[in-house]
């Protein structure tokens, strides 16, 4: 595998990875014109240019593009029925996720932290992807009856106060911020 430099016609050598970052922030230059940066107070003091975050967009909605043709291919090819050897485990390393999510989500709201925003967000996260595959691998009967009850009851308004907590929380970080520019000499 050549890794080294290329040579074009004339015999000059051409970064390939030089390229690639010209493309992506000709890219990423494109998504900022076309979408400015929010109207927040954060943004007022500081717009975050870093080059990751300036390519996420594109490469987001590149990632999107190519996952849709890939839902419809497995939404027609997977077996309705798929029996899995570690299923016990999976759940009990998602519910083990579910668990810390929930502790860092309750030990940031008590310390006023600014990692509360995503503790919450990602707990949301997962307690909504809890309550949809509970729901849908659960068999009819008994159990998809406590599946349903626990997704209505306790899973999905959790997870709505979680995703409350990260917005709010990010909106009194803002609100902060302004607190400080007015400080300022």
């Amino acid at each position: 595998m050549d890794t080294g430099p290329a040579r074009d016609d004339s015999g000059a050598h051409t970064d390939r990875g030089s390229a690639l970052v010209a493309a992506a922030a000709r890219a990423a230059d494109k998504a900022d014109a076309a979408v400015p940066a929010a109207d927040e107070p954060a943004n007022q003091v500081l717009v975050d240019n870093a080059r990751l975050i300036r390519w996420t967009a594109p490469l987001f909605v590149v990632c999107a593009l190519i996952l849709v043709p890939w839902i419809i291919i497995l939404g027609t090819t997977l077996p309705q029925r798929q029996l899995s050897e570690h299923y016990g485990l999976a759940w009990t390393g998602y519910d083990a996720m579910l668990v810390l999510g929930l502790v860092l989500t309750g030990y940031y709201a008590l310390r006023r932290s600014s990692r509360l925003p995503i503790a919450a967000a990602a707990t949301g996260a997962l307690l909504t992807a809890d309550a949809w595959f509970d729901v849908l691998t659960t068999p009819r009967g008994h159990g998809l009856v406590e599946a349903i009850a626990m997704s209505v009851l306790a899973e999905l308004p959790l997870a709505f106060v979680c995703f409350w907590l990260a917005v709010h929380s990010q909106d009194i970080m803002q609100q902060r911020i302004v607190m400080l520019l007015g400080r300022r000499p």
